[in-house]
């Protein structure tokens, strides 16, 4: 199965917190997709657009990291982070 992009970001110790560890209940794995391939990726989920409501810095290119499968299309992507990000856990 394809990996996201939470996982790969912490296995080259790229400070991308995921809080709640995949689950949709945070927004600290907020990014930045670059132009050229937010347009490859599926639309977000519902669950996924509630918690981008809560991300920091929020743009018409933001994904949460957790949600960004890594398929052959997406090879080279490239995204940043926000500023900062918001640790506002769902039904915490």
């Amino acid at each position: 199965s394809a990996r996201v992009s939470l996982e790969v970001a912490h296995e080259n110790d790229i400070d991308l917190e995921g809080a709640c560890e995949a689950s949709l209940a945070c927004s600290t794995c907020h990014l930045i997709i670059a132009d050229e391939y937010y347009g490859k990726l599926p639309e977000p989920t519902d669950e996924e657009n509630d918690m981008l409501d809560l991300a920091f810095g929020l743009t018409d290119r933001s994904r949460l990291g957790c949600q960004v499968k890594l398929t052959p299309e997406l090879d080279g992507i490239t995204a940043a982070l926000p500023a900062a990000t918001r640790n506002i856990q769902a039904g915490k």
